[in-house]
């Protein structure tokens, strides 16, 4: 899951960003709405949360352009404003949801992952292929039933694999998905984790390279 936070709040919107990086999700930060404006033209997220009250662009200008620009990116709308009618002008705008501060953190990663299964309806919240069953609400992997302790980016990395369903994923497909823009396409970072990730499933191997394409999961 891609996810774009946008709050001109710079300590809270780091600190949502690190949450939810330790749930295996790629996150990028900006602090303004007009870095909000142009980040969702050029990338493609899973959900948006996104500050009402920024600076240059208002989160709400931000969600009205990306409703109109046809996207499909679910939107979590966040304030100080907890009145019903703020909650309902906010939910008109187009948001999928919205979110008062001060608010559990909890309760934010739960939002999320909700407005994630949403974006991309046509896979259910628990992935089982394989013999690997990935619950992604609970955050739990394992394989034949036992537990898999895997890195935040291993398990986003199993969960690209998992989704495809059998098809090659390239290497540059599961940086887009699974790594932030801050990541450097020409490191071998995806390679390392799909290594790492390969030892902890264990044998038989379950995820096969492809050569110059990628990489595909199943027997």
């Amino acid at each position: 899951m891609r996810v774009l936070v946008a709050d001109d709040e710079r300590v809270l919107a780091d600190t949502v960003a690190d949450g939810l990086r330790d749930f295996a999700m790629a996150v990028d930060v900006v602090y303004d709405g007009e870095a909000a404006k142009e980040r969702v033209t050029v990338n493609r997220y899973d959900v948006a949360v996104l500050d009402r009250d920024m600076p240059g662009a208002t989160g709400d200008e931000v969600c009205r352009e990306m409703v109109a620009a046809g996207l499909d990116t679910r939107v979590l709308l966040l304030t100080a404003a907890a009145g019903i009618r703020d909650r309902v002008e906010g939910l008109g705008l187009g948001a999928d949801d919205y979110l008062t501060k001060p608010f559990a953190f909890a309760e934010l990663v739960a939002r999320v992952q909700a407005l994630g299964r949403r974006a991309n309806a046509a896979h259910g919240p628990v992935l089982d292929r394989e013999g690997i069953t990935l619950d992604i609400p609970r955050h739990t992997a394992s394989r034949d039933g036992l537990p898999l302790r895997l890195s935040p980016k291993e398990f986003a990395v199993l969960r690209v694999l998992l989704r495809a369903d059998g098809a090659v994923v390239s290497a540059e497909e599961l940086l887009e998905q699974a790594w932030d823009e801050h990541a450097d396409p020409f490191t071998q970072t995806v390679r390392v984790t799909v290594m790492t990730l390969r030892r902890k499933l264990g044998d038989p191997p379950v995820i096969h390279t492809v050569p110059k394409v990628g990489y595909r999961l199943g027997s």
